[in-house]
């Protein structure tokens, strides 16, 4: 298995938590290795659904229209939005060891999720679309060079856009909620956990940016691991807090007992 190339050998035996599941970088791996495949298709269908978002943003960049980039971010975004929730979904499906085909699991997120995810899916592509025209006004068409304090509100900008969707998102595939009670729990689970949630955002932000600046060579990344690989590191790092903040895996073994939990 290729995952195993990077396995630290002479780390002697593996842990295991109260669940008999690994831990760390063996858990990591461990999952990785099992559901690699599954996670890239949900990658690449992923890219897919952000296919219209990139032809209208694209186009609103080039002709440098704010009247066509809104409209086009918002639908673009909507129509990415049950894409994007049929991902979290497949990672998180994943990191509980639930069972299930890769198909079966994708058509069923599609269909639970895809009312709901038309809303954040719009919110996200405005956001998105917007700092991305920002962007190109800031960086390239302008003659001089952003002040350092015009940069720093441009990255934490982003810097609170991951935060705020890498726990919205796995509330709206998990739980039946409002978008009020959402928006609560990750504001509590902020203040809560703020060191992880800061690094796993910022993670985020290093490897966007770093696909940003060495553009377009690492668009040829974009089919491969982009999409999917980052999210599934951020909500590795994030899972256990998760689970301990929401009880996941004990509500999602209340609301469907056809899913054992994989203890090995």
């Amino acid at each position: 298995m290729a995952f195993s190339l990077f396995r630290p050998f002479n780390t002697g035996e593996p842990q295991r938590d109260s669940r008999g599941r690994l831990t760390g970088i063996d858990r990591y791996q461990d999952v990785l290795g099992r559901c690699w495949k599954r996670l890239f298709l949900s990658g690449l269908v992923t890219l897919a659904g952000f296919v219209p978002f990139a032809l209208g943003v694209g186009y609103a960049i080039l002709s440098s229209s704010i009247l066509v980039l809104l409209p086009a971010a918002m639908i673009g975004g909507a129509v990415a939005g049950p894409f994007v929730a049929c991902l979290y979904d497949g990672i998180l499906r994943a990191l509980r060891d639930a069972p299930g085909s890769w198909r079966g699991n994708f058509r069923r997120a599609f269909r639970q999720n895809w009312r709901g995810a038309l809303l954040p899916g719009a919110l996200t592509g405005l956001f998105v679309g917007t700092a991305a025209f920002a962007g190109m006004m800031l960086f390239a068409w302008s003659s001089v060079w952003p002040t350092a304090g015009t940069i720093c509100v441009y990255l934490f900008s982003w810097l609170l856009f991951f935060a705020i969707s890498t726990l919205y998102w796995p509330q709206l595939v998990l739980f039946e909620q409002s978008n009020l009670v959402r928006l609560r729990n990750l504001l509590l689970f902020t203040l809560k956990y703020f060191w992880r949630v800061l690094g796993a955002s910022a993670l985020q932000l290093v490897f966007w940016l770093l696909m940003a600046l060495f553009a377009p060579w690492t668009l040829l990344l974009l089919p491969f691991v982009a999409v999917w690989f980052i999210q599934y590191a951020v909500l590795f790092l994030l899972y256990n807090k998760l689970e301990e903040a929401f009880q996941l895996e004990e509500q999602i073994a209340e609301q469907f007992p056809d899913q054992p939990v994989r203890r090995d």
